[in-house]
């Protein structure tokens, strides 16, 4: 379908306002968590719920919801090639504002990371095949009903129950992609409920009594414990971990299981071309590559006034120069001016000391 110019700016509009809501909503929750955790309340990531006395929390919700309010009407004006890509930008909104707000850095390899992140996804969504139209809520039940998304949806419930109770309790604090994979794959089942919801909204305007039909209130409890597992555990992983790194693995995973979801309710990947095979895949290697960027080395300390070091290399080999270096705050001890390298020719336990110049 065509759409007209003012259509398009008005979806233009609305996708970029989607994703600011969305990634003030992240600061929000994360500061409201923090005051918690100043007052000695039990953390969410420990169990606790007293986040729900909390007014920057709520307010954080209340922004998440209107973003994703204002992303759903997007889709009604303009392409969904253009909405889709633009949900990147709530990772730069959130990175940006946890600088200024929360004190949290990014490394290089970080920064990096988070831009092949969006790059990927990006390519993704804009090779992705078009999906079936979908008219009215009964030739979304026959949808529901094919046996591909049948097991696709008992599939991502098991998992969902398997990273719940076996998977989080130990590991859950200590992985970043735990409690963020039960978001997504939960996300793929809620986006699907959505879309059948927005067909009965539509069927309901135009005069069809859909409010008598037992899927429609079916979708509507299938999205409510749906929502209400990701807010759990999306809160618990802000609560624990970084929110430059929470953000935009949560971005990749729940958008790489929305599209997987769709493929298979809506075939779409029956129609596509070679083009779109090749940049599908591109940009599926390009998000593994910015992930691993992201959580391979968020522990390490690395910015851009020491990549000179790392690009010197002197006649004995090493990168930093003549001399072997280390970048080392100058708040170490005296001894670790010591570094101790192996002699050449000798034998594998004698090492030799170079004195680093000060």
């Amino acid at each position: 379908m065509e759409v007209t110019r003012l259509d398009f700016y008005i979806g233009l509009s609305l996708a970029v306002s989607s994703s600011a809501f969305i990634g003030t909503s992240f600061i929000l929750k994360k500061k409201g968590l923090l005051r918690l955790a100043g007052k000695g309340s039990t953390r969410a990531g420990q169990g606790g719920y007293a986040y729900l006395k909390e007014w920057l929390w709520w307010a954080g919700l209340i922004s998440m919801a209107t973003g994703e309010a204002a992303n759903f009407a997007a889709y009604a004006f303009a392409p969904a090639t253009l909405v889709t890509p633009l949900g990147a930008l709530s990772v730069l909104v959130s990175a940006v504002l946890s600088s200024y707000f929360l004190n949290e850095r990014l490394n290089v390899h970080g920064k990096i990371g988070c831009l092949l992140c969006v790059l990927g996804s990006t390519v993704m969504v804009i090779h992705a095949p078009q999906e079936e139209e979908v008219a009215s809520l009964t030739a979304m039940a026959e949808k529901l009903r094919d046996p591909g998304f049948i097991v696709f949806a008992v599939c991502v419930v098991g998992c969902s129950l398997v990273l719940i109770f076996a998977v989080a309790p130990r590991f859950g604090q200590k992985n970043v992609l735990v409690y963020i994979l039960i978001c997504s794959v939960i996300g793929s089942l809620s986006v699907s409920c959505v879309k059948g919801l927005g067909i009965g909204i539509k069927e309901l305007f135009a005069g069809t009594a859909v409010l008598k039909e037992p899927l429609f209130w079916s979708l509507v409890i299938c999205l409510i414990i749906c929502v209400s597992v990701q807010i759990n555990y999306l809160n618990k992983a802000l609560d624990i971990f970084n929110t430059s790194l929470v953000t935009p693995i949560y971005y990749v995973f729940f958008t790489t299981s929305v599209m997987a979801c769709s493929a298979i309710l809506f075939k779409e990947w029956l129609r596509m071309t070679a083009d779109g095979v090749v940049g599908t895949i591109s940009g599926f290697l390009t998000i593994i590559l910015g992930i691993f960027l992201l959580h391979a080395f968020k522990d390490i300390t690395f910015s851009w006034d020491s990549l000179p070091l790392y690009l010197r290399k002197g006649p004995l080999g090493f990168p930093w120069g003549q001399r072997p270096y280390l970048a080392l705050p100058s708040h170490e001890a005296q001894g670790e001016d010591e570094i101790k390298f192996p002699r050449e020719g000798s034998s594998k336990d004698g090492w030799g000391t170079h004195q680093r110049a000060p």
